[in-house]
């Protein structure tokens, strides 16, 4: 049996081989890609990729199918090198230059699903505290308000870090397919509201929304609580408060207990201590602002084995750290599926744009969601 450090040392000259054949191999694919810049060829060609790969996995060997991954990270590289040289991505570029920098906040009107007190109703406040904040009843309502102008903006949840992503909200984002241009994390407490006269020993149900019930599973079945879903918590409290059934309380925030003269009977409810809600501010026009730093994404995927993992490589070798990916089923069609997806970057970085532009022209379905900053 061989030595390690002899095994290391065949290795390491091995490596340096590879890598001199890799840069090689880049140049060679820099040159296809001047050539399709002259002669107006597209830079995909599927049937010559998957002739290759075909190839490398039969002549790998035991090692085929690793040969073959191994060589389809390589072919993603290449064609993003060929899609910088050939300027791919002519009409995104343009919608990222008719963008403005500043997301005007004075006199707008803002949409937000629920009513007075509910975590929407408190996001926006935060995130326009000089605006105009308009209640509607459904999240489709919300978008449908943006989109006949009724409004300037919509605030919407998107993921609570207990409950998950609500999924209704990324169906609606990959249907109109609106602008991100901004994005909170709000601190979700919890408070159980009752009537003036409640004691917390009278409560046998409680009102709240769906979410709000997985945020509190635990404390809900210490006290064998019977949860009832609610349209959200504000809709919750306001109804105990209109029923006036002392065995009934609101799992609600402290403004909606407030707003609709609840009594407190217990606090901080929810079992992760951490509890979050992520909100959007969607809009029709595209604003990036300076200090912009997620960028949002959707679109589908070639019916190609692996296609997922390949077109992750192209952000792992550029170092932009994916923060979501959301896939969700396309209506009318057999296990397909649109891909949300967020990652950190700015698109004054020509890595981004030039990702950004990549992407574009090889998935299906595509769309830039907007990029903007979090708070």
């Amino acid at each position: 049996m061989r030595d390690l450090s002899e095994i290391r040392k065949e290795i390491n000259d091995i490596d340096e081989r590879i890598i001199e054949l890799f840069k090689q191999r880049m140049d060679c694919a820099k040159d296809v890609g001047e050539y399709k810049k002259m002669n107006g060829i597209p830079v995909l060609n599927e049937n010559r990729e998957n002739e290759i790969l075909d190839r490398v996995q039969q002549e790998g060997g035991e090692y085929g199918p690793s040969a073959r991954l191994l060589y389809s990270n390589i072919m993603e590289l290449s064609r993003a090198l060929q899609h910088n040289i050939v300027g791919s991505g002519k009409a995104i570029k343009s919608v990222l230059s008719s963008a403005e920098n500043s997301l005007p906040e004075r006199n707008v009107k803002i949409a937000y699903q629920g009513i007075k007190g509910a975590n929407g109703h408190e996001a926006t406040l935060r995130l326009f505290p000089e605006g105009e904040p308009l209640p509607f009843k459904t999240f489709a309502d919300v978008f449908n308000a943006v989109d006949r102008g009724e409004v300037n903006y919509g605030v919407l949840p998107v993921e609570n870090s207990t409950a998950g992503s609500v999924s209704a909200v990324y169906d609606l984002i990959l249907k109109h397919r609106f602008y991100i241009v901004g994005a909170l994390d709000l601190p979700i407490d919890y408070c159980l509201g009752g009537l003036k006269q409640s004691e917390i020993g009278d409560i046998e149900k409680v009102w709240t929304h769906p979410q709000s019930i997985s945020q509190c599973e635990n404390y809900i079945a210490s006290h064998n609580f019977e949860p009832t879903p609610c349209a959200n918590t504000a809709v919750a409290a306001r109804d105990v408060a209109r029923e006036k059934r002392l065995n009934v309380a609101a799992i609600c925030s402290y403004r909606a207990a407030e707003e609709y003269g609840l009594k407190i009977l217990d606090n901080h409810l929810q079992d992760n201590d951490a509890n979050m809600t992520r909100f959007i501010v969607i809009s029709k026009k595209l604003f990036i602002p300076d200090n912009a730093d997620k960028i949002s994404l959707c679109f589908s995927l070639p019916h190609v084995s692996g296609s997922l993992y390949s077109v992750l490589c192209r952000f792992n070798s550029l170092g932009f750290n994916l923060t979501k990916i959301e896939s969700r089923p396309i209506q009318g069609s057999k296990f397909e599926y649109l891909f949300y997806l967020d990652f950190t970057g700015n698109v004054h970085s020509r890595d981004a744009v030039d990702l950004i532009c990549q992407l574009s022209e090889e998935m299906p379905g595509f769309s830039f969601l907007g990029n903007y900053s979090e708070i």
